[in-house]
Order: structure tokens, then sequence, then C-alpha cells
């Protein structure tokens, strides 16, 4: 398992406070039960701050009939529902909530090309709540090939505050390639054409890169 690039700083913060606070608690707290106690959850932060990070590797599933999960998480909504920004008609949204404990790299779920990237600044209301996909930090991005079009949305949390991207515009992507990162927790959106075939409901637990969301025709 490999750790994501987004992680590097994080890792070394918490590493040096582990250590410091650690080395300090240990010296300067005279009571020997409470100092270790602190060290540990020191480490607890710093193991998941690790973990949070990781990268492990992945049997990647393809195909150009099949629509790949962005991201890990658990399928939370699978509902028609209007696209305001790119599309302005009525969609099937696929949405997945990433917990602080999932892996939190964004992927691509088909091959094609960027047709549309714009970076939203915003609010940070939980992942879950009806307006966070209209009012949060977010990005949307449209992939395009001969199948047709899928919109992608980050969208921050209010823990996750950074969204990474890796894409611009005209971008020709492949799919499971990395398009982006949340970080500590969010949430991901599928606009899918009305019709397509789904393979999960909701509640499923899903890998991305691995569970086929859906097949298109």
């Amino acid at each position: 398992m490999k750790i994501h690039r987004e992680g590097y700083r994080y890792i070394i913060i918490a590493t040096i406070l582990w250590i410091g606070l650690g080395w300090l608690a240990g010296h300067f707290i005279p009571v020997m039960w409470l100092a270790g106690v602190i060290t540990f959850i020191l480490f607890l932060v710093w193991f998941w701050v690790v973990a949070f990070f990781r990268l492990p590797s992945r049997n990647f599933v393809h195909g150009e009939d099949k629509i790949i999960a962005p991201a890990d998480g658990k399928v939370v909504v699978i509902e028609e529902t209007y696209e305001p920004e790119y599309f302005m008609y009525n969609c099937l949204q696929v949405s997945i909530f990433m917990s602080p404990v999932n892996v939190h790299v964004n992927r691509n779920p088909v091959s094609g090309v960027i047709k549309y990237m714009k970076y939203h600044k915003g609010k940070y209301l939980v992942a879950w709540h009806p307006k966070s996909s209209t009012e949060n930090e977010r990005t949307t991005i449209v992939i395009g090939n001969d199948k047709g079009d899928i919109l992608m949305r980050q969208i921050a949390g209010a823990m996750a505050r950074r969204i990474k991207f890796y894409v611009q515009e005209d971008d020709i992507v492949k799919q499971n390639e990395e398009f982006g990162f949340i970080r500590f927790g969010s949430r991901v959106d599928l606009f899918l054409p009305l019709g397509t075939k789904m393979n999960v409901q909701i509640g499923d637990v899903v890998k991305g890169g691995v569970t086929v969301l859906a097949h298109v025709a």
C-alpha cells in the first residue's frame, strides 16, 4: 500500500506533533499514566492521518459500457433530479458519501474528453445536507465520449475544506485514472442519463475503480 501525494505534508505535521508533544508530555506531566494516555492519543491521530491518505493497490475494472464508481463510500442517493449547471434538465443522480475512514481518491468513471470543468467556492455544510450540492465548495466536471456525457461533482463537507482536481477542459482522460482528491470526508455526485441501468442500490458500499455502478447503452 502506498501513501497518496496529498498526504505527505499532513503526515509530516502529524509526526512532528506526535513526537514533539509526546516528548513534552513525558517530561513535563508528572503523572506517568496521564502522559502515556496523551502520547497514545497522539499516536492514534497520527495513525488515522496515515490511514486516511492510503492508496491501496487494486485490480481495476474496465469496460466501455461500464460506469465505474469514482470513489469509495456508501451510495446515499439514487433519484431523478434536475441538474442546473450544465445539462439543465432532469438526470439520474447517484451520490456516494465518503466517511473519514474511506479512501478519498476520486477516479474517472469512464474514458473520454473533459468537456466542462469549473471550481466553485462555497460553504461547508455537512455532505448529506440537501443544499450541500449547490452551496458547498465543489467542482463540476463533465466527461464526454461516444456513449454520451457524464457529470461528476466533488462536494466538500463540514470537515473537508480542500478539494483537489487534476483535470482541465479538453483533457483526454482514461477510466479509473485519478481526477481529484477530497481531504477529510465528503461526497461525489454523478449525473447520468435517465434510463441508465443501475447495478447498485441505496445503502450499497462501493469501491472506486472497482465497483460497476451502472451500464450504458
